[in-house]
């Protein structure tokens, strides 16, 4: 069975209803053999295409993971990239805004962590938090941010006003060469509820639960409704969402993968070339290298 990257795409041409968008597919693959063979196959050509890019030194690749708590995106970054020369990945984790960040625009801290050409950049959450978190919790906005009390009057112009700030910083950037690539990890509420149960119950994971994650389940339809509206409003050709069946961790990390390689082989890359008298120049310095080693 082929992964068709096409079933997980939103580029804003078509809706996205996340009640009848599917937690749990088709696995694609036939056995946990089968599964650790494609991972490597797919880890060894997308780093192919990554040392590419690196020496093409004229695109980026943004990829963003937004998700509810124990969809699974620490463990899908770790085991998508992990095949990947490290020399050209970076990933930041964003939390909540230090006093710092909160003294600054809402996209102020992603901005600083964006990928330099050549480069390909994982924001593990990031400025959609602010139309997430925020949005359910909109007491965030006069209690936290340092916004002026006059902007924050009308919530729903609020909301508006991020959607199109958010896409048309995205369109800037695609413009500027940043491949802009959005995965939202869409798991059952059954199946979160599991993971966090086996968090506590298993003492090597309690590290990873937060009590908090337990309160954020009283807003489960809240966070539904925000999601379904993220994607919605900022979905484009240059920057589309990929809705991700989250409830099999393999299956998710394989459909990931499948669709960075495919936007990998999609860019227009290779390497640099030497003029000829460069490579003239370069052949005469074999000898010298060649004498290095008699001196």
């Amino acid at each position: 069975m082929e992964i068709n990257i096409k079933d997980f795409e939103y580029t804003g041409s078509k809706k996205f209803d996340i009640k009848k968008s599917n937690t749990k597919i088709k696995d694609f693959y036939e056995s946990g053999e089968d599964y650790e063979v494609q991972m490597a196959e797919l880890h060894e050509k997308m780093d192919k295409y990554q040392s590419l890019m690196y020496a093409h030194d004229r695109y980026a690749m943004l990829l963003i993971f937004q998700a509810s708590d124990a969809a699974g995106k620490d463990g899908t970054i770790k085991a998508v990239l992990s095949g990947v020369n490290p020399a050209g990945v970076e990933v930041h984790s964003f939390k909540r805004p230090s006093e710092q960040e909160l003294a600054h625009d809402f996209m102020w801290r992603n901005t600083l962590k964006m990928p330099a050409r050549g480069k390909l950049t994982v924001h593990n959450r990031s400025y959609y938090e602010e139309v997430l978190v925020v949005k359910v919790h909109p007491e965030i906005l006069t209690n936290y941010q340092k916004i002026p009390v006059e902007l924050t009057k009308d919530l729903d112009k609020v909301w508006k006003q991020r959607y199109e700030d958010i896409a048309n910083y995205e369109q800037y950037l695609s413009r500027n060469g940043t491949v802009i690539l959005k995965f939202y990890l869409n798991i059952s509420k059954e199946e979160q509820a599991e993971r966090l149960i086996e968090r506590i119950e298993d003492p090597t994971k309690n590290w990873k639960f937060e009590e908090g994650d337990v309160k954020e389940r009283d807003f489960w339809k809240q966070y539904q409704h925000a999601y379904e509206d993220m994607v919605n409003e900022t979905a484009s050709q240059n920057a589309p969402w990929y809705v991700i069946p989250a409830d099999d961790k393999k299956n998710m990390r394989l459909i990931i993968s499948t669709i960075i390689l495919e936007k990998m082989k999609e860019l227009k890359m290779e390497y640099p070339v030497s003029s000829p008298e460069r490579q003239e120049t370069l052949k005469g310095l074999i000898t010298r290298i060649q004498e290095q080693n008699l001196e």
